[in-house]
């Protein structure tokens, strides 16, 4: 964690409430960092429904293979994850690292070890001494308490100035059930599945099958429409767990994910995976300005996306916002490569509310101090009208500054 948050956090975190069915715990392994907490611990007292959502890495971490091989049993009782050390890149080595994570949670809570799911994060290709805080899970599952859920996410930060908490609730069939969820990340970060670690649970009593429908569905315009760095991690992991204590209160068990009972849940849901996601890109390594990139008028939504994206991940572009220069021709160069039908003579360009293009040239009204004074801002809108179609789709990203740089230049050291 850097000595300074970022000028981009929130003024104020959420109040984080209790959540039946899930504790929690922190402990200090010196997996990297002396003297800060790595190890987070999740136990869930009764099996809860588990959903999840990985990187499309070619080179994923052990345990994304390991969380892969375990979600098609549906049920969870354990979480573990660590910083510090991405146990990515390590053979075998991290293989046995995972076995023995899961084989020393499962003796602590009494589950079976197709019930843990494991996450690290941290630096690529160093083996992961397991044993630092396999010993600790014993006590960790004693300890661990409903109302913990800041500290969860202090302990999963790396290079994060601020943890990452988001809350919201909505009834199902007339009952109220709440969703927590935290989440880390501030580089290596680009959108393709799940970006970074994220853990979300929920009280309400939903099956598997839907739970995987509706994370799946929600991560496309949240978590998926984020990039800082146009880097896609090897650990990239993204998890939904239900505990079912709201069926205490009356809930009935839902099945499907198009059951019409869930339009509020799925609402709920997306906005804490979209709250989650944009903490994330404000606390990009070095940033000091948020863009918006709002793409319309493309052949479709997925040409949209792809042009925001050229955008979003242009160093060029990127670096101007970071001067506050409002080079607007920088955006039209992004346009242009991302490999999507544009005309030139249909492009339309907006800074905020100032529009600086418009049928292929400058506008005529522009003014460079209007657009300027845009680029002032920590928060820094862009509309791109292509001129062609209905396909729209919005883009969140950081700038590019020399502190981004500085961090990842000693980031092993």
């Amino acid at each position: 964690m850097s000595g300074s948050v970022s000028p981009l956090a929130p003024k104020t975190f959420a109040t984080m409430p209790a959540l039946r069915g899930v504790r929690m715990a922190t402990a200090s392994a010196g997996i990297k960092y002396k003297n800060r907490t790595d190890v987070l611990m999740m136990v869930f007292d009764r099996p809860a429904a588990v959903a999840g959502v990985f990187t499309r890495s070619k080179c994923p971490s052990a345990p994304v293979d390991f969380c892969r091989g375990n979600l098609p049993h549906g049920l969870a009782r354990a979480v573990v994850v660590n910083s510090g050390n991405a146990n990515a890149f390590t053979g075998l080595k991290g293989r046995q690292a995972t076995a023995l994570t899961a084989k020393s949670a499962a003796a602590a809570v009494g589950c079976a070890e197709n019930e843990v799911y494991l996450a690290s994060t941290g630096v690529i290709g160093e083996p992961l001494d397991a044993m630092k805080f396999a010993g600790v899970l014993d006590r960790m599952h004693a300890e661990a308490t409903g109302d913990f859920w800041f500290e969860a996410a202090k302990a999963i930060m790396t290079t994060d100035t601020y943890p990452k908490v988001s809350t919201r609730s909505a009834e199902i069939g007339g009952v109220k059930v709440t969703i927590n969820g935290i989440a880390k990340g501030a580089g290596m970060i680009a959108p393709d599945m799940a970006t970074m670690l994220s853990f979300v649970v929920t009280d309400a009593d939903i099956a598997p099958a839907a739970l995987q429908a509706l994370l799946s569905d929600g991560v496309g315009p949240t978590f998926n429409s984020m990039t800082v760095d146009s880097d896609t991690s090897t650990s990239d992991t993204l998890m939904l767990f239900a505990t079912a204590a709201a069926a205490e209160d009356g809930q009935v068990r839902i099945d499907r994910a198009d059951d019409q009972r869930l339009a509020a849940f799925r609402a709920a849901l997306n906005e804490v995976l979209k709250d989650l996601s944009l903490q994330v890109c404000r606390d990009g390594e070095g940033a000091t300005k948020m863009l918006e990139i709002n793409v319309t008028g493309a052949e479709s939504d997925a040409a949209a996306k792809r042009i925001a994206l050229s955008i979003a991940n242009s160093p060029l572009v990127k670096t101007a916002a970071a001067g506050e220069d409002a080079n607007w021709g920088r955006i039209v160069m992004a346009v242009g490569k991302a490999g999507e039908m544009a005309d030139r003579d249909r492009l339309a360009i907006w800074f905020g509310d100032v529009r600086v293009a418009v049928n292929g040239e400058r506008d005529p009204d522009y003014s460079e101090e209007a657009a300027s004074n845009v680029m002032k801002k920590q928060d820094i809108p862009i509309k791109v009208d292509i001129g062609l179609g209905a396909g729209a789709a919005t883009v969140w990203t950081c700038d590019l500054t020399k502190e981004y740089v500085a961090i990842n230049g000693d980031y092993r050291s």
